[in-house]
């Protein structure tokens, strides 16, 4: 049997007659940079996430960099080197090169064992700490609703709002999932920050045919900003002006997300929100039943106040388990599986000698060393999962 660890192509083949529509509607137009889908997509967006304002761009990576900027955070937003930003340790790259990439200082912090992401606690202390130190200023959260579960948003956002600083969210691996308030109300992901991120890379929950990204915010000069840095540092103040195409107030980027793109995730939206967020949630569950009597192997939990998008299926080895034994034996069952993610943020080459290296991240380095992610998509059928199951559990004896 072989197994894909994220099935686009099964994707294509159920949803082949709307994309190819879109598709060729675009090329029949000829309105390759901000057609009409581009709008369509971004209004769509921002009624699914519940946000005022969803303003697309080239990709997630950024998207982070144009919503730190808009937020006047490191030396390229008009701020300085000093400002932090807190970024969990256990994450993709990105979360932390676009705060760096900026001119602002990354600080990073452990995370939770069980889910992954952020630790509140932890959070705290690391903010106490630098403003103990004296020389830098907290600014700035980057939280990451990882794997598909978002963070612990109603605890992050008391300490935002008691230390003065910016909540972003990275919903790049959460898009889909949600958070249940403390009142019962539900919360999307993408509409847990001041303004929040997110990526439509292929193997996203919600992913286009080449890179893409999107920023929601409810605040009207935020997006006014994004726009403008986005385009150039275009004039976006005076939409009536005829000379404000030229016009370039900022420095900005070049990162729009092209109309193709816009088309494909038009048309994928519709059945991510209809039919795959369910099935990715049945897969999740039945890997979980089937998992579940095997000693030492930590598997995947999800909080009562959260809905998981399963970007990723993480589960944690037994200490002592050669991980790549289990790879090996697997690939050559046909079953494909990933490590997400293999070294700590604070130990990466580019922080190295910066005060972003300085991390108490003992959590980060134990789950560095023990995950392991297998296939996970909303097309996975249930002979597949069980197959998986039955190998890995013959690879962990």
């Amino acid at each position: 049997m072989e197994i894909e660890f994220r099935d686009l192509k099964r994707q294509y083949k159920n949803i082949k007659k709307e994309v190819d529509e879109q598709i060729n509607s675009v090329i029949e137009s000829s309105h390759f940079i901000s057609g009409s889908q581009v709008k369509e997509l971004e209004l769509e967006l921002a009624e699914y996430v519940g946000r005022k304002h969803c303003i697309t761009c080239a990709n997630g990576t950024d998207a982070i960099s144009i919503a730190l900027m808009a937020a006047g955070i490191g030396e390229q937003g008009g701020g300085s080197k000093e400002d932090v930003v807190f970024v969990p340790d256990f994450t993709f790259f990105s979360s932390g090169e676009c705060p760096a990439t900026v001119g602002a200082t990354p600080v990073f912090v452990d995370v939770y064992k069980n889910t992954y992401n952020m630790d509140v606690q932890k959070l705290e202390c690391a903010v106490e700490k630098v403003i103990s130190e004296g020389k830098y200023t907290p600014k700035a959260v980057i939280a990451v609703d990882l794997f598909g579960q978002p963070f612990e948003y109603e605890a992050v956002r008391a300490l935002c709002d008691k230390y003065d600083m910016l909540l972003l969210e990275d919903a790049a691996q959460g898009f889909g999932g949600e958070y249940t308030l403390n009142d019962g109300r539900k919360k999307r992901a993408g509409s847990l920050g001041n303004i929040s991120t997110t990526s439509f890379f292929p193997a996203k929950p919600l992913g286009c045919y080449g890179d893409g990204g999107a920023i929601f915010t409810d605040d009207d000069k935020l997006a006014t900003l994004c726009r403008s840095i986005a385009v150039h540092g275009k004039d976006m103040e005076h939409p009536d002006d005829p000379n404000a195409k030229y016009n370039n107030i900022r420095l900005g980027m070049n990162s729009r997300l092209d109309t193709i793109q816009a088309g494909i995730l038009l048309a994928k939206l519709k059945v991510f929100k209809e039919t795959e967020l369910i099935a990715v949630n049945h897969v999740a569950e039945r890997y979980t039943k089937n998992l579940s009597d095997i000693p030492g192997v930590i598997l995947p939990i999800i909080g009562d106040k959260f809905y998981s998008s399963w970007a990723q299926f993480t589960l944690q080895l037994p200490a002592g388990t050669k991980r790549s034994e289990i790879q090996k034996t697997l690939k050559a069952e046909g079953i494909p599986t990933n490590i997400y993610y293999i070294k700590p943020m604070h130990k990466q080459g580019a922080f190295v000698g910066t005060r972003s290296s300085e991390a108490d991240c003992t959590v980060t380095e134990e789950l560095c060393d023990s995950v392991l992610c297998l296939p996970i998509h909303p097309y996975l059928k249930d002979d597949e999962i069980d197959f998986v199951c039955q190998k890995f559990k013959e690879a962990i004896k």
